[in-house]
């Protein structure tokens, strides 16, 4: 991979430090995120013994290690949540913590660098003997979290370990030294973000070259020699630059093509894009759930067939939807393109929203689409991934509302905000301040105000299940040529001068949405979305229905409701039966949250006032 002559004119996206939410959505969950899922995930990690095993590493107390051999990322994906939630409001006693167990884990290091404390406590003679054993996954997450404490505090303890980290692997694997292929992705788009914190080049070459290595016979350990998971099952079966279709576990495989995003933009190398633009159309046309979610298998926690779309089986781990948003946040970035931001919401209020409860101290790592009543959130998991990823993954939301482009700002995702971009020339800072009830309400305000009056663009991302909308600037309708449609985004072109307004008024009727007819398990189903919202039938407040029991018209009348006191505040549809009884659908993102009971996204869709069959 080389550079070309035509580099990736890629958007800048804005970090979520420099986003201020006042969203009455987002805003209450980032509180309970910081007020109480943290601490959770903090305390069970001192429970499990996971903070301890680097006490035990580093030689500051004795015992056995406890836990599974990757247990060190999710410590390190609490710290990293903790870090960005410091950055929004710092708080010493959070911060003294986190300095508490930087400690434990600069202590845990060795020497050379090496930072696994499973290897280093039990079987140090075996390290990397085995790629399946997570080392540089594990290790992708302290430097994740590093570099998040460092700009959160400008502390360089953390940070400088994971440069010693870093500068091990770079040491002792590249070209001429040994080959690898980690068999859980996520080091790859680590090193990129290590890369942009200290502007050492070696370390984005470093994600490259392993992403290079995958493809090529170089793997070797457990999914290797598992007939039934092999090579596919971690995404080293063909080169990453022939990759055509998704295969194998479903979050390994979103961090690989995030981190080759992640490489284009780095490298300015357009020699991924065909494989990420192939994959990602095999994705989302044939593998994605209505709710954002992706693979269906328990099996191999991953993907199976094309359209294996079952309801009540799905797997659709908490951890793979927020991988998707990752990524497809970055081909917004590469492309320019809304489609990619759709996805970005669909997993933030569907998908990867439902993995969490709403006191913020229960979780779902699996996320079906219909239950029997036996499927709810609970305090942890001996494997507790889904837990720590969306302990970093809501606090940083604010990334994904808008990006600096070529010639302007784009505003990817609505919601009551405000920032400023940087577009230099004789414009120089905007200040973009933001006002909606959304999801419930399609109206956004904007007020868009510039430094230095000027020319310059502002885009306006179109949802794909918008079917009409209005927008005005200054109060006056903006109509043809003047808002052209581009790519996902209404573009507004023109001389702005501070405090001028923009008005987009998306319209949000209930819409009924049928499968593919590939896919098996809906067919003869339907389900109803509002916006972006994915909705879904819940037993509770719908006493008088049996599970699948039950048929909907797809023209049905909905009334639409918003309840300020249900469920932390949620937009119902209220409607009927097609054998008369009352029906009250709610956000599939807020079901389990009350008593036990069925749910279903996909219900029987009835024809002609009859039940389908």
């Amino acid at each position: 991979m080389s550079m070309v002559e035509n580099p990736v004119k890629g958007w800048q996206g804005v970090p979520f430090s420099a986003v201020k939410i006042k969203d009455e959505f987002w805003r209450p969950r980032l509180e309970v995120l910081k007020n109480v899922t943290i601490g959770v995930c903090l305390d069970q990690c001192e429970r499990t013994n996971r903070i301890a095993n680097f006490a035990l590493a580093g030689g500051l107390a004795e015992g056995q290690y406890e836990g599974k051999y990757y247990n060190d990322s999710d410590v390190y994906k609490v710290l990293e949540g903790a870090a960005y939630a410091l950055m929004t409001d710092r708080d010493p006693a959070l911060e003294a913590e986190i300095d508490r167990i930087a400690g434990l884990i600069e202590a845990a290091q060795e020497s050379d660098g090496y930072l696994s404390t499973y290897y280093t406590v039990e079987a140090p003679e075996l390290k990397w003997t085995d790629m399946e054993k997570h080392e540089m996954y594990n290790g992708g997450h302290l430097i994740e979290a590093a570099v998040a404490y460092y700009q959160a505090t400008g502390k360089r303890r953390l940070l400088d370990v994971a440069c010693r980290l870093a500068d091990h692997y770079d040491a002792t694997f590249g070209p001429g030294k040994r080959h690898w292929a980690e068999g859980h992705e996520e080091i790859e788009l680590a090193l990129v973000k290590l890369f942009r914190a200290t502007g050492e080049e070696r370390y984005w070459r470093l994600a490259l070259w392993l992403l290079e290595e995958r493809g090529h016979g170089h793997g070797v350990g457990a999914i290797w020699d598992k007939p039934d998971w092999g090579p596919a099952y971690c995404q080293d079966d063909v080169p990453v630059r022939d990759i055509r279709e998704v295969k194998g576990h479903a979050v390994r495989a979103m961090y690989l093509y995030t981190a080759m995003a992640d490489v284009v933009l780095a490298s300015n190398d357009t020699a991924y894009l065909d494989a990420l633009d192939r994959v990602w159309a095999h994705t989302v046309e044939r593998n994605l759930y209505v709710t954002g979610g992706i693979g269906p298998s328990v099996h191999n926690e991953g993907f199976t067939h094309d359209y294996d779309l079952p309801n009540e089986s799905a797997y659709c781990e908490t951890c793979a939807a927020i991988a998707m948003a990752f990524w497809n946040h970055r081909m917004n970035l590469l492309h320019g393109d809304g489609k990619y931001a759709d996805l970005v919401e669909r997993e933030m209020y569907n998908g990867a929203l439902s993995g969490i409860s709403l006191s913020g101290d229960k979780f779902f790592y699996v996320n079906p689409l219909a239950s029997k009543g036996e499927h709810h959130r609970v305090e942890w998991f001996h494997t507790s991934c889904c837990p720590t990823n969306l302990a970093r993954f809501l606090p940083a939301i604010g990334q994904y509302a808008y990006a600096a482009t070529e010639d302007g700002i784009a505003v990817n995702q609505y919601m009551s905000s405000e920032t400023t971009v940087d577009l230099g020339g004789g414009v120089g800072t905007v200040r973009i301040a933001q006002t909606t009830a959304y999801p419930w309400d399609g109206r956004v305000a904007l007020e868009v105000t510039p430094e230095q009056a000027g020319e310059f663009a502002v885009r306006l991302r179109l949802p794909g299940w918008c079917r009409s909308y209005r927008i005005s600037a200054q109060g006056e309708r903006v109509e043809g040529a003047e808002a052209l449609a581009e790519k996902g985004y209404l573009v507004l072109r023109r001389y702005w001068t501070p405090g001028d307004t923009i008005e987009l008024e998306l319209d949000m009727p209930v819409e009924a949405i049928r499968s593919r007819p590939e896919v098996e398990a809906n067919r003869g189903r339907i389900a109803f979305q509002r916006g972006p919202v994915v909705y879904c039938v819940e037993q509770t407040g719908n006493d008088g229905l049996r599970y699948d029991a039950f048929a909907l018209a797809a023209h049905e009348a909905f009334a639409v409701e918003h309840r300020v006191e249900l469920l932390g505040g949620v937009t119902v549809l209220r409607g009927r039966t097609v054998e008369g009884a009352a029906c009250e659908l709610i956000p599939y993102y807020a079901w389990d949250n009350r008593e036990a009971g069925f749910m279903q996204v996909w219900v029987r869709e009835a024809e002609d006032g009859r039940l389908y069959r």
